[in-house]
């Protein structure tokens, strides 16, 4: 079996907090492969380069820039499944279907039925919203 961290379980799982431990325990137990999307490396990767961009050059950007480095390492750690044709038109079929759910959501929805994988994500309100996706909440 394997388990795809959607961004905000991947940002606790890359920066090792309290949550981010917790899950790693739980991922052991369980005894799981862990994924997570290109479309999640893009969120958290646009995320921490915006961060960085928004500080003064040097000093300032030194916090931005070890998130950065720390997001890297764990995406290359990471197998990511890609946001493919068979990812692509699943996205377009739910995107006919006038869920409401945001566009980055439902691509990542999208990529988890093609591969029937387990979702993990906070945000179950949206993707429970998502007939076929298989969703559960690891960091709570």
């Amino acid at each position: 079996m394997f388990v795809v961290l959607d961004t905000n379980h991947f940002r606790e799982y890359a920066h090792g907090t309290h949550f981010g431990a917790r899950l790693r325990t739980k991922i052991d137990e369980e005894r799981v492969d862990v994924f997570t999307t290109i479309v999640t490396a893009e969120e958290a990767l646009s995320g921490w380069i915006a961060l960085v961009r928004r500080h003064r050059a040097g000093l300032d950007q030194l916090s931005a820039y070890e998130h950065l480095r720390t997001c890297v390492e764990t995406v290359s750690k990471l197998g990511i499944l890609p946001f493919d044709r068979e990812a692509a038109l699943i996205f377009h079929e739910l995107d006919r279907s006038r869920l409401r759910i945001g566009t980055m959501d439902l691509k990542i929805a999208a990529i988890c039925i093609a591969h029937d994988a387990l979702l993990l994500s906070r945000n179950l309100v949206d993707f429970e919203k998502v007939p076929g996706l298989r969703v559960e909440n690891w960091l709570d």
